[in-house]
């Protein structure tokens, strides 16, 4: 989880910048262009009822002003986007790169290790407490998820746990696809992004991002168009519900 301010990420930038070129990395899976509009999602999450017991920071020392809200089928929150490296090393992600790097994330992929935030887009949740729980909410490792920022739409998944009381997200990748600038250091954006858990989706293997696509196609256009008859939908490209 970034929680530096602006200010110390570009300091710390200048002192720790490499002093030549990373070699260059495989590009990140992003996606297909989202067939449900930012606009139609948008319009889905105008209202908020909230969810969490109390609210989320951005960063630390920022104010706690973010709820977690949720309807019948997702749980949303309104935020920034920080820059997760964390995960398998890559040359994008590493120890030299981000002085805040850490090897391995919540969930890991189906070989047993860590996800590649340089290669698959997904976001983080903050990890479980008093103030909010995502577990209770048919949300686990896997999950699918609608990030809006602007007029883009792209799809990712649940992968990784921060700080309890810190909201607002999501891998290197994930910011690529969202035309987000990506680097660990001043890297995001300050506002505007919204994320949109689907309950009860789940991927598997967590890293197929083809899967996670399509299956966050199919649960947007459902959320869009509101024309579910009940709120036990429980759909998993490989098994039934999520598990942690």
């Amino acid at each position: 989880m970034r929680v530096q301010s602006l200010t110390l990420a570009a300091a710390s930038a200048a002192l720790l910048a490499p002093t030549t070129p990373p070699a260059a990395s495989p590009q990140p899976a992003v996606g297909r262009e989202s067939t449900v509009s930012a606009a139609e999602l948008l319009a889905k999450v105008r209202d908020c009822t909230r969810v969490s017991r109390g609210r989320y920071r951005s960063d630390n020392g920022a104010p706690a002003n973010i709820p977690v809200c949720g309807t019948r089928d997702a749980v949303f929150w309104k935020a920034d986007m920080d820059i997760d490296c964390d995960g398998r090393p890559g040359p994008r992600c590493n120890r030299r790169t981000d002085p805040y790097f850490a090897p391995s994330t919540a969930y890991a992929q189906s070989d047993g290790r860590p996800l590649s935030a340089e290669q698959l887009p997904f976001i983080v949740v903050p990890a479980p407490s008093g103030l909010w729980d995502y577990r209770d909410h048919g949300i686990g490792g896997g999950s699918v998820v609608a990030v809006v920022y602007r007029d883009r739409v792209r799809y990712a998944v649940v992968g990784d746990t921060g700080p309890q009381g810190i909201i607002g997200e999501a891998s290197y990748a994930a910011a690529k696809a969202l035309g987000i600038r990506a680097d660990p250091h001043g890297g995001g954006v300050p506002s505007g992004v919204t994320y949109i858990v689907f309950k009860n989706t789940k991927v598997s293997p967590i890293e197929d991002h083809a899967a996670a696509v399509t299956e966050g196609e199919r649960a947007a256009r459902w959320f869009a168009d509101g024309s579910r008859a009940d709120g036990n939908r429980a759909t998993d490209v490989a098994s039934s519900a999520p598990s942690d």
